[in-house]
């Protein structure tokens, strides 16, 4: 589980905003932000970097 969709809100950043720095399609990072589908590693840590985050910030405890 991640939490991409909290950090997206809490920084007021939309979805198509973040495919698009990404580099991939709003489906692939809806998948994300709805948890159907987990980034690979290097992805999570782009994500983060574009974000401005720890990538720890982008993970939940279960």
């Amino acid at each position: 589980m991640n939490r991409i969709k909290e950090v997206l809100e809490e920084k007021g950043i939309k979805q198509t905003w973040l495919a698009e720095k990404l580099g991939k399609s709003y489906n692939m990072v809806n998948g994300y932000v709805q948890n159907r589908q987990q980034p690979r590693l290097e992805v999570l840590f782009e994500i983060a970097e574009i974000l401005e985050v720890n990538p720890k910030e982008l993970i939940k405890d279960k």
